[in-house]
């Protein structure tokens, strides 16, 4: 009888002490959950703070920006002899007047009338009057158009606004991509030799008598 009470006191204290053992895991698993709700922040779908969380998407990134830089690049574009003569007397009043630094090279705009000769690989040479003598400007029209000129125009596109550098060196890209479906992607490249053409555009200022011009702008006259 004493054994059967003794192991009965046993069962219960064994229960009680699970019973404790029970909550105070419980209690754990709830401050455990409170503490994980205070550090996660709700987004909702749709939202800004939704938008910054995705993956950078270079091509939204340019055709949400490219017609900004469009309008800015025409707004500022001085006309092709001006430029090539200020160029000539005075580049350093030139570039400051005009371009936008871009690393060691300034980016200019620029707005020329020619005749476009015989391209390759989608880059056109322009017979532009009134240049310097051996002032070169060519012309890309694509399908694929290189550079970061687009990008770099409007000096407010800077690579501390993107995770590193390949999104800054894709959202160059993305423009350029963004500008030729507006503009160039009806263009007749193979009857484009000899017609004349209007062009606004940037080009990197690496050789003073040699322009290659990334367009905004590209008409072809009749």
């Amino acid at each position: 009888m004493a054994a059967t009470i003794a192991n009965a006191k046993s069962r219960q204290g064994s229960t009680q002490r699970s019973s404790k053992g029970w909550m105070i895991a419980c209690t754990m698993l709830v401050a455990l959950v409170g503490a994980i709700a205070l550090d996660t922040k709700v987004v909702v779908i749709g939202s800004a703070e939704d938008a910054r969380q995705e993956a950078f998407n270079p091509d939204r990134f340019g055709q949400q920006n490219f017609p900004r830089i469009r309008d800015a690049v025409i707004a500022k574009a001085p006309d092709a002899t001006d430029l090539a003569a200020g160029l000539k007397s005075d580049k350093k009043a030139a570039v400051k007047e005009y371009a936008t630094m871009a690393g060691a090279f300034p980016v200019l705009p620029v707005k020329l009338s020619g005749v476009a000769g015989k391209g390759s690989s989608g880059i056109f040479p322009v017979l532009v009057e009134g240049l310097p003598e051996g002032t070169k400007v060519r012309v890309q029209t694509g399908p694929a158009i290189n550079g970061t000129e687009l990008r770099d125009i409007v000096g407010d596109i800077e690579f501390g606004q993107f995770k590193n550098q390949i999104e800054y060196q894709d959202a160059g890209a993305g423009i350029n991509r963004a500008m030729a479906a507006d503009i160039l992607s009806d263009l007749d490249r193979g009857s484009l030799e000899g017609k004349s053409i209007e062009v606004i555009g940037a080009f990197k200022l690496i050789n003073p008598k040699n322009w290659l011009v990334t367009p905004v702008s590209l008409e072809v006259k009749p």
